[in-house]
């Protein structure tokens, strides 16, 4: 309703299932009867987000929950519109602030075709390494072409995402190739071992290309289990856990080691919620701890928490339903 500009409005909703039927906004006793735990955001016409977890789902039932949520959002946000037509105010203009056509395609002229082998250079450091080379060079020739008062950090910084964009583009559409020249069905190299902790319950390293993930775990009695206050109904305990650790050094960084941000928290959660339903706790009596040591990190690591998890889960042990990757 104010005058900001956006493209809303979005509608959000919790999807669950119960005995083969979609409910919206479960409460927290449908909720434990429920096999699929599944937030879902949308606009009028796309899937704007989605996450969640199941107790393993066909992706036939997958696509009709996420049908579901979205025939659910539509009159959240007509309700939205509606106040819009009541209250809203008109929307304010605004200048984009864009690099210039002529600096842009300069800065495309001096780099020539030097940034698609840079892009292509195996190892992510020595990658970033060759591209920035370009980017410091070009960006110097800029300045002195148009001044520094035209072209600021931002400039280009903003006109070589534009040249990045487009050779990445130009690789995928037309050469077949990401970055680091790996087709569309190659993996990187993938590596892994257990038990290499003999003192712990269970061991294991995941790497896959540049991101290396160790994961430990650690079983306990019934009286392990982590309690917890559901002031609004719910749960109360959790017999499983991971933990997820992204130190600074993992992506070649320093910096203060503090307690877990939103990012941690968030990828141990994606990684707890894809083990989860693969331990069988009406039968297991035990409480399950992982955490996963993030080394190294190109990308995914939250999957190679999953993977790891997995063999140390096994190297302890835990009778899994099934492995998960």
């Amino acid at each position: 309703v104010s005058d900001i500009p956006w493209d809303g409005p979005l509608g959000a909703v919790r999807v669950g299932r119960v005995n083969g039927k979609f409910i919206a906004n479960p409460t927290h006793a449908e909720q434990i009867e429920s096999d699929l735990d599944l937030v879902y955001v949308g606009n009028a016409n796309d899937i704007v987000m989605y996450e969640g977890a199941a107790n393993e789902i066909t992706e036939a039932d997958f696509n009709a929950a996420l049908k579901f949520g979205h025939d659910c959002c539509q009159p959240i946000i007509a309700a939205q519109k509606d106040l819009v037509a009541r209250a809203g105010k008109k929307k304010r203009e605004i200048t984009l602030n864009i690099v210039p056509d002529e600096i842009l395609n300069e800065a495309k002229k001096l780099a020539g075709d030097r940034f698609v082998p840079a892009l292509l250079t195996p190892g992510k450091l020595a990658r970033e390494t060759a591209c920035k080379a370009i980017q410091d060079e070009v960006g110097v020739k800029l300045v002195e072409k148009f001044g520094a008062e035209r072209v600021t950090t931002f400039v280009i910084k903003d006109a070589f995402y534009y040249i990045q964009k487009e050779a990445v583009r130009g690789l995928i559409l037309n050469s077949g190739k990401r970055l680091d020249g790996r087709g569309f069905d190659v993996v990187r190299p993938i590596s892994s071992e257990v038990g290499f902790l003999p003192r712990a319950h269970g061991s294991a390293i995941f790497a896959r290309g540049e991101t290396q993930a160790v994961s430990l775990v650690t079983l306990g009695t019934g009286d392990d289990t982590q309690e917890f206050d559901s002031y609004t109904g719910g749960r109360n305990e959790k017999k499983f856990i991971l933990h997820y650790n992204f130190p600074n050094f993992s992506v070649g960084e320093t910096g203060r080691i503090t307690g877990p941000g939103r990012r941690e928290i968030g990828h141990g959660a994606l990684a707890e919620r894809s083990i989860e339903s693969m331990i069988p706790s009406a039968t297991y009596p035990y409480a399950v701890r992982i955490t996963s040591e993030i080394m190294e990190s190109n990308g995914s690591t939250s999957m190679a928490s999953v993977c790891g998890g997995t063999l140390a889960l096994m190297d302890a042990g835990v009778p899994l339903i099934r492995p998960v990757a």
